[in-house]
């Protein structure tokens, strides 16, 4: 897959075609999740960033009364973003142990970052707290037994090696938006940082939701499990 099919901001890549069809589903997603009555209904993002709600449409919030807070443990996975007048606010923060209450927000959004979490366990915690914070959800992870991580494009089937094969291949090429490792450290750091879910993992995780998959070609490319 070439760069360009890969770049969600370029409008001609088959990356912006879907993540601009994944916007309608969440768009339809959250009017439903959107509680009646309610002059303001309140969304944090898990591993969010604004770039995607502007991408989204700071005016369709505004219209439906969301305002979004989006919640990252990377400070520069924030200040990198453009400020959004206040709709969108951003937050640093554990998203596998937050500081909140129960339903403290009416939805939680998380959009291809359960993979990123860490081993099991953490994958779990995150879960739990998805589950916890918000009566509704809507969880997007690319699924494992599609042949190409969307992490590392350039290298179909990597994700299916195991950890030291990755990290060796990690050290020859450049696999995906990441240069070439460098050494050892830097190789299994890339080899361990995405770990795709399968249907039955994600069924586990989250027993109360819907899920269903995005296609390529009829070949399911990742999952979106969603609770109203």
């Amino acid at each position: 897959m070439s760069g360009n099919l890969a770049n969600a901001a370029d409008r001609g890549s088959l990356a912006y075609r879907f993540r601009a069809k994944r916007d309608d589903f969440l768009k339809d997603f959250l009017l439903r999740a959107r509680p009646t009555g309610k002059a303001t209904c309140t969304i944090i993002d898990l591993g969010g960033a604004a770039s995607y709600w502007e991408r989204v449409g700071l005016d369709w919030l505004e219209q439906h009364g969301f305002a979004v807070t989006c919640l990252n443990n990377e400070e520069h996975e924030l200040t990198r973003d453009t400020t959004s007048g206040g709709r969108i606010k951003l937050v640093i923060g554990d998203a596998c142990n937050l500081d909140l209450a129960d339903g403290s927000f009416d939805i939680v959004h998380s959009n291809s970052v359960i993979e990123h979490v860490g081993m099991w366990p953490k994958v779990k915690d995150f879960s739990r707290e998805v589950r916890r914070v918000a009566p509704a959800y809507y969880v997007q992870c690319p699924y494992f037994w599609f042949p190409i991580d969307p992490h590392f494009y350039r290298v179909p089937f990597l994700h299916w090696l195991p950890p030291g094969l990755r990290a060796d291949v990690h050290r020859l090429v450049k696999a995906g938006w990441a240069d070439r490792a460098i050494n050892i450290d830097k190789a299994m750091t890339l080899a361990e940082c995405s770990n795709m879910l399968t249907v039955r993992q994600m069924r586990f995780l989250f027993p109360d939701a819907d899920l269903q998959f995005e296609r390529v070609a009829l070949l399911p490319k990742s999952i979106i499990v969603t609770r109203l």
